[in-house]
């Protein structure tokens, strides 16, 4: 019987990184890393003007292809910011910044 209980308390590698806090840094990462992956699956009408490069504390950094899509782009941030986090279901980023 014993034997049977331990069976049932086993959890999938998955299960334990999406659930244990101790796993929370990872989580974090590849939530980053999953923004900058699906970034023209959100903004597809800026596949050729810009292009994720990563996340760091929670700032976007986007190559963009030159300094007027650059300011264009600035102009609208906050809402390139709410689209991405909406599209997550939560506050992933909260600033982006151009190279």
């Amino acid at each position: 019987m014993a034997k049977q209980q331990q069976l049932t308390s086993f959890k999938s590698i998955s299960e334990v990184i999406q659930t244990e806090k101790e796993f929370c840094k990872i989580r974090e990462i590849a939530e980053e890393y999953e923004v900058v992956e699906e970034f023209e699956n959100i903004f597809p009408e800026l596949k050729e003007i810009a292009k994720a490069k990563k996340i760091d504390k929670q700032i976007l950094f986007l190559k963009v292809e030159n300094s007027v899509w650059k300011s264009e782009l600035n102009l609208q941030k906050r809402i390139l910011v709410e689209k991405v986090n909406r599209y997550f279901g939560k506050e992933i980023i909260k600033n982006i910044k151009f190279l």
